[in-house]
């Protein structure tokens, strides 16, 4: 169904997204980059991609992330391949586990596999080549939190198996788009990755055309009658972020009412917004300030300026630039040309006017 909220998981579930399902498929590079703002789909993408294959191992970062209070350790990233490794399903999952019997550090009871601490990934990794196998992970920008180096360990295990491990695949994907590519430095000298070659396929939102039809499919599908108008109109508010079009038409298909539909969606973006901005605030409370300056239309770089002094923060010039450099990497803006004048502008248009109503 297209308007239930949770990962999908099969082809059929998902709205229009062959081109990009066939690319991740049909992609021969050993890593590719999954890229897309936040909600467009793209765990959705990688998980039907994942089940399509036969050997597909998902790995989830930002839940490391989180469950391990900031700071990825070895053990929770033994924990997180255990985790997928007892996910896989049929034929592959006995061969898996026949492998896997032989490495240092495995143990098979049962229909239950065990990682001790001081099992090594790289032997993991060897075993999986034998069999073949994609590895995909989520929110992969998160690993940078990972060991005492940025991440360089997890990195230097990649490159490995890139050099090494002709039968597996790693699809990383990521929301903060900019980071993502920072932190797999294929052009960084320094970087384990550095001038590796790699794929990339980009999640966009759906355009308007594509956003209208979706709303109209999902509403069919649960058996609503919904007007082109009241359609036009919610997609006039949401735009093409999937997600926020999945809230507002899970909503009023129980509810027939628009105005609360809508404000249900605010209302789960600012519970969304809430966790993100905490996040955001850790790092430096000035990207706060910025985001807040750009969706009230204190959009150009002197406007943006001249609002963070007003509340106290004088930031000199080379540090302000390096704060909007940083949100545009992590995709919360861009940079938009279009009145001839560089402005910037958020991204996603309900978030931006749950920033613009703080």
């Amino acid at each position: 169904m297209l308007f239930d909220p949770r990962p999908k998981k099969r082809r059929e579930e998902l709205f229009d997204r062959e081109k990009e399902i066939e690319e991740l498929l049909n992609t021969r590079e050993p890593l590719t980059l999954l890229l897309g703002i936040r909600r467009v789909g793209k765990s959705s993408l990688l998980r039907v991609t994942l089940n399509e294959v036969e050997n597909g191992v998902y790995i989830d970062a930002r839940k490391m992330y989180f469950d391990s209070g900031g700071w990825i350790t070895s053990e929770s990233l033994i924990r997180e391949f255990e985790r997928a490794l007892n996910s896989l399903r049929g034929s592959v999952r006995g061969k898996v586990f026949e492998t896997l019997g032989h490495v240092r550090g495995v143990s098979i009871s049962g229909l239950k596999l065990e990682l001790s601490r001081d099992a090594r990934l790289s032997e993991v990794l060897e075993a999986l080549n034998d069999v073949g196998a994609v590895i995909g992970v989520d929110e992969a920008q998160y690993l940078r939190f990972y060991g005492s180096r940025g991440g360089r360990e997890f990195l230097a295990l990649l490159a490995y198996a890139y050099d090494n491990l002709d039968n597996l695949r790693f699809v990383l994907s990521g929301s903060e788009v900019g980071l993502l590519h920072d932190f797999v430095g294929i052009d960084d000298y320094e970087s384990p990755l550095y001038g590796r070659s790699h794929g990339e396929v980009v999640l966009r939102p759906f355009p308007r055309e594509l956003s209208v039809e979706f709303l109209r499919r999902g509403f069919t599908e649960v058996g609503v009658d919904a007007s082109d108008e009241l359609i036009e109109r919610a997609v006039e508010f949401l735009d093409g972020v999937p997600g926020w079009l999945v809230e507002f038409g899970r909503k009023y298909s129980e509810t027939k009412d628009f105005e609360g539909s809508l404000e249900y969606v605010f209302r789960q973006a600012r519970g969304f917004l809430k966790g993100e901005l905490r996040e955001l605030e850790r790092r430096s409370p000035r990207y706060i300030l910025i985001l807040e300056a750009i969706a009230r239309g204190q959009d150009r770089w002197e406007l943006i300026r001249d609002y963070l002094a007003l509340r106290g923060h004088n930031v000199p010039k080379s540090r302000l630039a390096e704060l909007i450099r940083n949100l545009e990497k992590m995709s919360w803006i861009e940079a938009d040309f279009s009145s001839g004048r560089k402005r910037y502008r958020i991204i996603d248009p309900v978030i931006e006017r749950v920033l613009a109503e703080r």
